[in-house]
This record gives C-alpha cells, structure tokens and sequence, in this order.
C-alpha cells in the first residue's frame, strides 16, 4: 500500500498563487453584506429546526429573508447602474 502523503505533491501541488487575487478580494468586500445577511437568514432558520417556530421566531425569520431581499437588490441595482445600463432591457 502506498501513502497518500507520498503522492500529495502531485495531487495538490503548492503554488504562490494559492492566495486570491485583488479583484477577487474586491469582488468578496464587494458581496459582504449580502454574505452576511444569509448568515443571519440561515441562522434564524436553523434556530427552528428542533422546535416549532414561536411568533418572535417567525418575525427573525421574516425580517432576516427581507434583509436579505434588500441586499440583493440594492447589489443588483449597483452592478447595473455600474455596467452602464439605464432601464428598458429587451
């Protein structure tokens, strides 16, 4: 039998360009508060699992999924307005 760590080089190589680039930091910052409001959507979610939702449960729920909305859209609406476009898309 031969070692996994023998072979290991060869399936995964180290490389310099392991780190992200500048671009794709700035894409990360860029997606930050849309990351972080699926955290909080998930959690509020996963709080419920075990258990059914109380009242205060379910407004978590709903306040968190419309945070999220909002984030998206307002990422949505940057990247648009970003890319140069002005309504009417056919």
């Amino acid at each position: 039998m031969k070692p996994i760590a023998a072979l290991q080089n060869i399936v995964t190589p180290w490389s310099d360009g392991l780190e992200p680039s500048d671009a794709e930091l700035d894409a990360i910052e860029w997606e930050l508060p849309l990351i972080l409001a699926d955290v909080n959507l998930l959690d509020a979610e996963i709080a419920v699992l075990d258990r059914a939702p109380s009242e205060l449960d379910e407004q978590r729920i709903r306040r968190a999924r419309r945070r999220m909305l909002a984030v998206r859209r307002d990422l949505t609406n940057q990247a648009t307005a970003a890319a140069g476009m002005t309504g009417g898309a056919a």
